[in-house]
């Protein structure tokens, strides 16, 4: 089995120093940077803008995980790309023509990924798995980093990876919420191939470390 791939959360990380931060990244084992876009409206909290994720995009050399937690993210398609994102991720939630947004995602030239909250199952998506680059399921309630571990995520993995198999989507399974050495080996096991990690690895003692360690699992 294949080393999982580390996605740590810029959330996490001190804007204060944040090109510290980021050059830490860089050097890093880190595979991706995951961003974190939050409105105020479709989660209760609001994160950064455009104008911040510019600068990291000058600064940072790994692919950009992008994820909307926004409502009407197909509103926001271009500016995604003019960032340089990697990976537009979208809620399922949040989209009432999803189909249409990922299309849209794929036509711009980036990879296309949809979420699901806690509470949403996975065969919400059994009508669109084979058009997703990676599906992200929230291992907390989205809208704020620090949160406990929701254990039923385990399960949503593996009937996720059931899903894949019997549909043959080509999906990556991307978790985010509550990540550490524990709940992500659980994770790896069960079938995810994305860790996103915040406060594990920006609040590490060794943050190079940290993302080793995750790797490893």
């Amino acid at each position: 089995m294949s080393k999982p791939l580390v996605s740590p959360s810029l959330l996490a990380a001190n804007f204060g120093c944040l090109k510290d931060d980021l050059e830490m990244i860089n050097k890093s084992e880190a595979d991706w940077l995951h961003l974190d876009i939050m409105d105020g409206v479709f989660v209760p909290n609001i994160s950064f803008g455009f104008p911040v994720l510019e600068y990291v995009n000058q600064l940072c050399t790994k692919p950009l995980d992008v994820h909307l937690m926004i409502e009407r993210p197909e509103k926001f398609i271009n500016e995604v790309k003019a960032i340089g994102a990697m990976m537009m991720n979208v809620h399922y939630e949040a989209c009432v023509h999803l189909h249409r947004t990922i299309s849209e995602i794929k036509r711009n030239g980036m990879k296309a990924g949809v979420t699901l909250n806690p509470s949403t199952p996975v065969c919400v998506l059994r009508d669109i798995i084979k058009d997703v680059d990676m599906v992200l399921l929230m291992s907390v309630n989205p809208g704020f980093g620090g949160q406990s571990f929701i254990e039923h995520t385990i399960d949503k993995v593996k009937e996720l990876r059931a899903l894949i198999q019997e549909t043959g989507s080509h999906a990556l399974i991307e978790i985010d919420g509550g990540v550490n050495l524990t709940t992500g080996k659980q994770l790896v096991d069960a079938g995810a191939d994305v860790l996103v990690a915040g406060s594990f690895v920006f609040k590490a003692q060794d943050p190079y470390q940290a993302v080793h360690s995750l790797k490893e699992l």
